[in-house]
């Protein structure tokens, strides 16, 4: 393949989770504007619509898809949709998650416990069976899992959060051993600290914020634009000897 045409998604059908906003919102942008048909989805559907008529009106091919990846049924629907409107899937990136308790390890409740394991362990895994299986059937595709550097070093008052995504690079790894053959390919995004609405808690927090930035080498937040392209990467030809990859943007948090 011509150097020019790696990045080029023309033909190929793209599903975003958490697309709404954040890193989502700027994966979804980028993967339109490289020539794929992106599925939008998040909880609201709405919320989506915007960003899907957004990426249609800069010329690119969007819709817009309500799905909590924490309901199966949910889950279920939006394949079922897919098949019916599209028959393939080329490209999966898993990113909806969630972070409803911050504070000591300790005190997690049993409903918060469940939910961070429900979107970010069983949501991940059953999308990307799902969407797996719709790849192979058609010659292949790439899953891309947004997880964290809390996966590596667990995060201050993130415990059960920084466990899930702990999981989620296991399970890229686990899902790119058994599909190779099959041409699916999965990876891992690891953000270091991103300025997004889901980093709230910390930023409003002044001794925290201090402290994480304390351990970036760059000194600042990511802006959520600057995941994007490790994303396109490893949707793209270009990385097409690359599986299992766990590859950090972090401004260099994991090397101090």
């Amino acid at each position: 393949m011509h150097p020019s045409n790696l990045f080029d998604l023309a033909g190929k059908v793209a599903l975003v989770t958490g697309a709404s906003r954040g890193i989502g919102e700027e994966v979804a942008r980028l993967l339109a504007a490289s020539g794929a048909h992106v599925i939008v989805t998040s909880r609201r559907v709405d919320d989506c619509q915007r960003v899907a008529d957004d990426i249609v009106a800069a010329g690119g091919s969007a819709e817009a898809a309500a799905c909590h990846i924490g309901d199966m049924a949910q889950i279920e629907a939006l394949y079922a949709q897919l098949a019916a409107r599209h028959g393939r899937l080329d490209i999966l990136v898993n990113n909806a998650a969630t972070s409803p308790y911050f504070g000591p390890i300790t005190d997690t409740s049993a409903d918060a416990f469940q939910k961070t394991v429900d979107v970010n362990i069983r949501g991940y895994f059953f999308m990307s069976t799902h969407g797996a299986r719709l790849m192979a059937a058609n010659g292949g595709g790439s899953i891309i899992n947004v997880a964290s550097v809390n996966g590596v070093i667990p995060g201050l008052h993130q415990g059960i959060y920084s466990i899930t995504k702990a999981a989620v690079i296991s399970m890229t790894k686990a899902f790119a051993v058994e599909l190779a053959l099959a041409g699916v390919r999965c990876n891992a995004l690891l953000p270091g600290f991103t300025d997004t609405k889901f980093t709230t808690a910390l930023k409003e927090s002044p001794a925290v914020l201090k402290q994480l930035l304390a351990h970036v080498p760059m000194r600042r937040a990511a802006q959520p634009s600057e995941m994007a392209g490790t994303v396109l990467y490893l949707a793209s030809a270009a990385s097409s000897y690359t599986t299992g990859a766990v590859l950090n943007v972090d401004g260099g948090y994991l090397c101090v």
